[in-house]
């Protein structure tokens, strides 16, 4: 049984990977990594818990030491590495954290897996010849786009936030260990994703909980910022594939094909609440979203290209952001 590490496995799309990872691989021991910081929440993992296919540690990526004795101690074959520092409203306030834990963090790992994997540069030790660090970045890496094009894996780099800037630094080291020593990795830049498990901080659970509460639901400028929508185990299914199947050395792009703005997310939103859960006034809840002053450095607009994952790897989304929205709702109503 191969012993993989998974870093972050406590936040929302490092959870929802770990359940899915564990029910389809039998032959994987998952090594949990997570410091538990506000955006962690081992209850997410609590069905597999008491798994002897599935171990917790909690620790920071930036600790050295803890991070090799991981390594040591189960033969990690593996990297998943979803830690990071990842609410841009915080980066804004507080960039130093996204710093040491995107940056220096990433780094450490990097590190550590190359003197552990290999014997020199491009010299790879015996029984490690299939082990692979897969990175998981953003599209906000990219920048902002004006109101046509997609970013693809060509696109430069322009990062407009302290986390997209750390996230982007990342990568480039990430890259830099497949050019200079021959580490086997890969990297993912995803769109945004939802789904279950999101942290309460986020877009959509900010808009479900401040509806159900009749509380004004805060909508950013003008409303008419666009993303790409990526249902969450879409994704896992994208990172299962890219670890398993993509080419050492490149980088997917990983979307969901769903650009909506923030009033066509918040009113889709209220319209199934509308349905599920009825105001007992009968007001529908869209008379309760607010408009409140942009976020510094607000990027107008992303969607990504997912066709050379589609194409090398044969991935595609299942979910329609109709159907993977109201999975979403039902959801967090429950948790509510």
């Amino acid at each position: 049984m191969k012993s993989i590490l998974i870093t972050g496995g406590a936040g929302f799309i490092g959870a929802n990977f770990i359940l899915y990872f564990h029910e389809k691989y039998s032959d994987y021991k998952i090594i949990n990594l997570d410091k538990l910081t506000y955006a962690g929440d081992l209850t997410h993992l609590q069905q597999i818990e008491n798994s002897d296919r599935y171990e917790f540690v909690k620790g920071d990526i930036n600790d050295r030491d803890l991070v090799q004795s991981a390594f040591e101690k189960h033969d990690i074959q593996g990297v998943i590495h979803f830690a990071a520092e990842s609410h841009v409203d915080n980066s804004i306030s507080g960039p130093e954290t996204f710093i040491k834990t995107n940056i220096n963090g990433t780094f450490t790992l990097l590190d550590i897996a190359r003197n552990y994997w290999m014997d020199e540069p491009f010299s790879v030790r015996s029984s490690f010849e299939d082990a692979r660090f897969l990175h998981i970045s953003t599209d906000e890496v990219y920048g902002s786009l004006g109101p046509t094009g997609l970013f693809t894996e060509e696109t430069s780099y322009a990062p407009n936030s302290p986390y997209s800037a750390s996230k982007a630094a990342s990568d480039m080291l990430v890259r830099s260990y497949f050019h200079t020593y021959g580490l086997n990795v890969v990297t993912t830049n995803c769109s945004n994703n939802y789904g279950p498990r999101q942290h309460d901080e986020k877009l959509i659970p900010v808009i479900i909980r401040n509806a159900i509460r009749l509380n004004p639901i805060p909508i950013y400028g003008d409303g008419e910022n666009v993303r790409d929508w990526l249902y969450v185990e879409d994704h896992c299914k994208g990172i299962d594939l890219a670890f398993h199947t993509g080419r050492s050395g490149e980088t997917y792009n990983v979307g969901g094909n769903n650009e909506r703005t923030n009033n066509q997310i918040v009113r889709t939103i209220c319209e199934i609440l509308d349905q599920k859960k009825p105001r007992e006034d009968g007001e529908s809840y869209c008379k309760q979203i607010t408009y409140v002053k942009d976020r510094a450095g607000h990027d107008r607009r992303y969607a990504i290209d997912s066709s050379k994952i589609k194409d090398e790897l044969g991935w595609k989304p299942e979910e329609t952001f109709e159907t993977g929205i109201f999975k979403t709702v039902d959801w967090y109503l429950n948790r509510y």
